[in-house]
């Protein structure tokens, strides 16, 4: 039997790890249970604690630490930073209390109850304080991750972790005798030093990246991936641990990669498919359940822990509700992503073990200690968290009520990838609308040729929809020119919103007959984006709103500002309004009360020319100028004003421009209801 168990051929062990992570899920779904509990038992039964059909080898161990990586890494990436900003204070207590009370009540557990010296004592107490956020793509699939309670949790996760790894890198040293001044001086130099260098450092290389060499998707994931583990990788240099590394370029990395973004779902995708599945399999395979047929010293010190944690993580989270005034499913939840034990327990526990502060019992309480609060806190997570999702169901929805659909108009002159990568930051995910490409081609003796060339073209646009997981609608239209095509497509799939290339100037043709933006602006019934994008959208630091006087009178407004926003939070881009003074407060009322929520800041403007002149004072190279269009006759309309675009366009030449004319008919087309 030893000579077939444990499995040691490596496709076949790939194979049965895949079978289970395939099935694990549909078994727990049964139970209505969460898939990770099935691979967690799964480990231990089939480990080498158990049936000993998989061993816990170097390939279980190198993927299962790049699972709990990718855990700290995508947490920290999905953080809406606006919220966490906003709920920094709300993050700061909750960190604070999720490490005293644990700590405060295992340090009395471990010295007075289980008999520990201070050193032991401190150490285990420590490993009470940490967590890890196992639950947390639990939460996310339920889109929770912007959640206030959410946030806190993370905001928590990043004050704990690091407060508990701070006295594991104390107590190791003092076993060494290596606590003096210099030490203390030391450590903060070190950290301070490696925490700036990534949350300043890593942001300037990720948008120099994105804008010279971030042209080819796998390039792009391939760039994420090497930074995140090197800065976990040099971690233990500046007296930390990689799960901190991992969090913080996350953190870094946050603005750079959009939410609902191809990038963002190749990382998700890969973390959840694999890395993920091998780190639950690893932490299920650690159990050792015949530690307790030693005696009752073993029984004792585990109940202890397993007791300790799931109480004072559960004290630490009902606090919420007295300090932060959330309701009872908010401290449910924070309750669920705080209490599962897996990476800062696992380091505490194998370093004290080490250096002999920790005996056997401890290591296997620590384990029993990790499997049931990862048992738990999935269910406490997935029950709570639904509630919540289905409370705070359908407020992000459209402000008119109208599904919205959006056409992206493609040509071959100009590159489609950039104007289909608009269409996925400003579409509105809770409608679970597709997107619709469409190409226009002009009748003539070669028109068929140009149908052939328009389905490759539409190939690219569906394939980079597809990698984002955003659903899409090819078209196809033949027609006497390019606006006539596209209004006709417009009103035929009663789109809501269209996206246009633009080159930033108009040619001799255009100055005779009228260009195609004058023309498309005879549609009122749809928002117009015309975009001129010079570098990735997601390079964007800042968003120079102009806005004219009156615009937030017009009826389309609340649905323009929208989908300003929603890019502005995709980007994780701030918002500077330049408006006029007359109007200040209703203006400033007009763009809060519209969803999502992102920071905001209003310049007022006094004088007809000033919007040329604010925006070279306040124009950086990483600005993306957004500039709030009139329709002839509109509310904000007045004489001059069609000039603006073009004038904007030649002063700033190498910054991001996108025009938005917002939709003046509210009445549904025909056939809509």
């Amino acid at each position: 039997m030893n000579d077939i168990l444990p499995i040691k051929d490596p496709v076949l062990v790939f194979a049965l790890v895949a079978a289970l992570i395939l099935f694990a899920p549909i078994v727990m779904g049964r139970w209505r249970l969460p898939g990770m509990i099935g691979l967690l038992v799964a480990g231990a039964i089939l480990g080498p604690n158990a049936l000993g059909v998989l061993a816990r080898d170097q390939s279980f161990v190198l993927f299962g630490t790049v699972g709990l990586l990718y855990i700290m890494f995508s947490a920290a990436l999905e953080i809406d930073m606006a919220v966490l900003k906003r709920h920094r204070l709300s993050s700061l207590v909750f960190g604070l209390l999720t490490f005293a009370i644990p700590m405060g009540v295992g340090l009395v557990v471990s010295r007075h109850l289980l008999g520990f010296d201070w050193p032991a004592a401190i150490l285990l107490a420590s490993t009470f304080a940490s967590h890890t956020l196992l639950t947390y793509p639990i939460a996310s699939r339920l889109g929770l991750a912007r959640n206030p309670a959410v946030t806190t949790a993370i905001g928590g996760t990043i004050i704990t972790d690091t407060l508990a790894l701070l006295v594991l890198a104390v107590i190791v040293s003092s076993t060494r005798g290596a606590i003096d001044e210099f030490f203390w001086y030391q450590l903060g130099v070190s950290l301070t030093v490696y925490v700036l260098a990534i949350l300043v450092g890593l942001p300037i290389l990720a948008r120099w990246f994105f804008r010279s060499l971030g042209r080819d998707g796998v390039s792009e994931f391939v760039f994420v991936l090497a930074t995140v583990f090197g800065c976990a990788a040099v971690s233990r240099l500046a007296g930390s641990e990689p799960i901190v590394g991992a969090f913080l370029a996350g953190l870094a990395l946050n603005r750079s990669i959009p939410r609902h973004s191809t990038l963002m779902n190749r990382i998700q995708f890969t973390g959840e498919a694999v890395f993920v599945p091998f780190f639950l399999l690893s932490v299920g395979m650690l159990l050792d359940l015949r530690i307790f047929l030693g005696g009752p010293r073993a029984w004792a010190v585990a109940i202890a822990m397993v007791v300790t944690v799931h109480a004072t993580k559960w004290l630490a989270a009902e606090s919420t509700r007295l300090f932060l005034g959330y309701s009872r499913d908010e401290a449910r939840l924070v309750f669920g992503l705080t209490v599962p034990q897996a990476a800062a327990t696992l380091a505490a526990t194998i370093v004290g073990y080490d250096i002999g502060l920790f005996d056997d019992a401890v290591v296997n309480g620590a384990i029993l200690m990790i499997l049931t609060s990862c048992l738990i806190a999935p269910v406490v997570v997935e029950r709570s968290g639904r509630r919540l999702a289905l409370i705070g169901a359908g407020d992000d929805a459209d402000t008119d009520g109208r599904a919205q659909r959006i056409l992206v108009a493609l040509s071959r002159r100009r590159p489609s990838t950039t104007l289909v990568d608009l269409a996925m930051l400003v579409r509105d995910p809770a409608q679970k609308q597709p997107v619709y490409p469409l190409v226009v081609i002009e009748e003539g003796d070669g028109a068929s040729d140009e149908v052939a060339r328009a389905e490759k073209l539409l190939a690219t646009a569906v394939a980079q929809l597809s990698a984002a997981d955003v659903a899409a609608a090819p078209v196809t239209r033949i027609d006497l020119n390019l606006s006539s095509g596209i209004l006709r497509a417009r009103r035929e799939l009663l789109g809501t919103d269209v996206i246009v290339g633009w080159s930033g100037r108009t040619t001799a043709p255009e100055l005779l007959f009228g260009s195609v933006l004058e023309k498309l602006q005879d549609d009122r019934d749809c928002t117009l984006m015309f975009a001129r994008i010079e570098s990735p959208l997601n390079t964007t630091r800042r968003i120079l709103l102009g806005l004219p006087l009156n615009a937030d009178r017009e009826t389309g407004f609340a649905a323009a500002i929208g989908s300003i926003k929603r890019l502005a939070q995709q980007i994780g881009a701030n918002i500077t309004v330049l408006a006029d003074k007359h109007g200040e407060a209703h203006l400033r009322k007009r763009i809060t009360a519209v969803k999502p929520s992102v920071e905001v800041r209003l310049r007022v403007l006094e004088g007809d020319d000033s919007l040329l002149r604010a925006l070279g004072e306040e124009i950086g190279p990483d600005d993306l100028i957004v500039l709030y269009g009139t329709r002839t006759g509109s509310i904000a309309w007045r004489a001059g004003t069609g000039a603006l675009p073009l004038a904007v366009a030649e002063r700033f030449p190498v910054n991001n421009l996108l025009l938005v004319y917002p939709v003046e008919s509210r009445a549904p087309p025909q056939g809509q209801e």
